[in-house]
């Protein structure tokens, strides 16, 4: 099994995993008139038609959920990084809260511990993220209703 996403996969791709109440939430968001066409609105678009939807008390715990805090290394460089991600208007990039509109937001969303994502970051570098841990998931730690 291919453990790496990448933007731009075919549609034979397991399908990802999300709660119900992120998917009610983003679609929401990814309906208002100001983001219906923005580029990367449309990819999370696509990323959600293909999710595999969980009610919130049975995602499993080792999933990348929206407000979850991951732990992430970059195994091109060897460099760590600590994301939490949210959605647009809590983002802060100087603090680790990456907008799920972000691409390496959107490819986080639904991964699993162990799982890489390959992600062209500003100036063109390249990054290969490999999440290492979830220290917190809402929906492991009992917050079905954050």
């Amino acid at each position: 099994m291919n453990n790496t996403r990448t933007s731009g996969l075919p549609p034979s791709l397991p399908p990802l995993v999300i709660s119900s109440r992120d998917m009610s939430r983003l679609e929401a968001l990814l309906d208002t008139p100001v983001l219906r066409r923005h580029p990367a609105a449309l990819a999370l678009m696509d990323e959600l038609n293909r999710a595999d939807v969980r009610a919130p008390e049975d995602m499993p715990g080792n999933v990348v959920t929206m407000h979850s805090r991951v732990e992430c290394e970059d195994e091109l460089t060897g460099e760590h990084h600590r994301l939490t991600l949210v959605y647009p208007h809590e983002a802060n990039v100087e603090t680790g809260l990456v907008s799920v509109l972000a691409p390496v937001g959107s490819a986080l969303l639904g991964l699993s511990v162990g799982q890489t994502i390959d992600w062209q970051a500003s100036g063109n570098r390249s990054l290969r993220l490999r999440v290492t841990a979830i220290d917190y998931q809402p929906e492991a730690s009992g917050d079905l209703h954050r």
